[in-house]
């Protein structure tokens, strides 16, 4: 009777409580205090490299440059303005197309700047290549859709166009898609 006794008095002790130790609770605010100040950190940079990726890209922007009426079969340079914001600062850049319309009556607008360093192409400006885009930096030129002849590496890149309202627009450029 003894023995049912002892395990009966046994059942009824309190559980023992185990206490933490100095050395635990400095690990574990240690390592709390760790994480949340790398999580402070890293958050950020996760979310600065993830942003971009989470926009969705709109159909862009597209500047009013020319009434269609002035648009010929010969290329022409027109200049329009675009209004950028970088940060907080607002700017105006000063663009240039060479705009023109094929038989069949569509209308093109290449970009000036040569696919070999950059300079800014101009029509008919060399007597050695007449009907062609031609760069006076280094001797590239293009047929008339904006394809490469000699020097640069790719085709002329050209300008997404809108008509509305009897008005050319042009929005961003695109890689050339009228020379194949």
């Amino acid at each position: 009777m003894s023995n049912q006794h002892d395990q009966h008095e046994s059942s009824h002790k309190p559980p023992i409580r185990k206490e933490m130790s100095r050395r635990q609770f400095l690990t574990y605010t240690l390592g709390g205090a760790t994480a949340f100040m790398v999580g402070g950190v890293t958050l950020p940079m996760v979310r600065f490299a993830v942003d971009p990726i989470l926009h969705k890209k709109g159909e862009g922007t597209f500047v009013k440059v020319v009434e269609v009426s002035k648009i010929t079969n010969e290329p022409q340079e027109f200049s329009f303005e675009l209004q950028q914001q970088d940060g907080w600062y607002q700017s105006t850049a000063s663009l240039t197309a060479w705009i023109r319309k094929d038989e069949s009556g569509k209308i093109y607008a290449l970009s000036p700047i040569c696919k070999h360093l950059g300079c800014t192409v101009g029509w008919n400006n060399d007597k050695n290549f007449p009907n062609e885009y031609h760069c006076p930096c280094h001797g590239a030129h293009y047929t008339i859709e904006g394809k490469q002849l000699a020097v640069a590496p790719k085709p002329l890149d050209e300008y997404k166009v809108m008509v509305k309202d009897n008005w050319v627009y042009l929005g961003q450029t695109v890689p050339n898609t009228i020379v194949k």
